[in-house]
């Protein structure tokens, strides 16, 4: 069935999205080798990973970050002054740790591991951008990215990110990111790589406006 009614324009995010930016990121990430790591289960992951991005969004990015979403993606930013609110308290910790069930720890010790090599200046956080394979292909993605990178551009803002998964690398690349270093996860748990895009002005270039393959595949 043709999916005619889906737009591609970024929105603000509000708390009645929570449904659909759970499924829309469930589906998104239910390929990330981090996210397979953690929910090894393939029966139960995308389930999983459904209740782990409501939580997150409900208790943390929708009242501390930015939040977009189109038709078929979603996206969390956290600019430089929010990003201590943003840290989950204890209430959202214990609904994670009780999703994840016995792969809690490893969590903790992945969490751990990032926030020992995370960026000491000021800047934009992307903390997750996903589409629902089902709407790839038609912008979706791309267009939430452009958009938080417009505000990051605005602001003055360095963004950062990790990526998991490598085939993504070429595609950042793509929007001006430069991978910083690699961080093996403990537990011989993969990969991720940190990335950094420096701000760009209205004289810095045309922004890139297409998207590649890739598990954070915003087309």
């Amino acid at each position: 069935m043709t999916r005619m009614s889906i737009t591609n324009m970024p929105r603000a995010a509000t708390i009645d999205d929570a449904a659909l930016i759970s499924r829309t990121l469930a589906r998104a990430f239910e390929d990330d080798p981090m996210m397979r790591w953690f929910f090894p289960d393939d029966t139960a992951r995308e389930a999983a990973l459904s209740r782990y991005y409501t939580t997150l969004f409900t208790r943390q990015y929708v009242h501390h970050g930015v939040c977009e979403r189109t038709g078929a993606a979603a996206a969390f930013w956290v600019p430089p002054e929010a990003q201590d609110k943003a840290v989950p308290d204890a209430e959202t910790i214990r609904e994670l740790e009780d999703i994840l069930g016995d792969r809690a720890g490893s969590f903790r010790e992945a969490v751990e591991a990032v926030a020992g090599h995370g960026p000491q200046e000021p800047h934009w956080y992307l903390a997750a951008i996903g589409a629902d394979p089902a709407g790839q292909g038609q912008g979706h993605g791309s267009a939430l990215l452009r958009s938080g990178l417009a505000k990051a551009d605005a602001a003055g803002m360095p963004v950062h990110l990790e990526s998991s998964k490598p085939s993504n690398l070429p595609v950042y690349e793509h929007f001006g990111f430069t991978v910083l270093e690699e961080v093996r996860l403990p537990g011989n748990g993969p990969t991720l790589w940190a990335m950094r895009r420096a701000p760009r002005t209205s004289t810095s270039g045309p922004r890139p406006g297409s998207w590649g393959p890739g598990r954070r595949q915003p087309e």
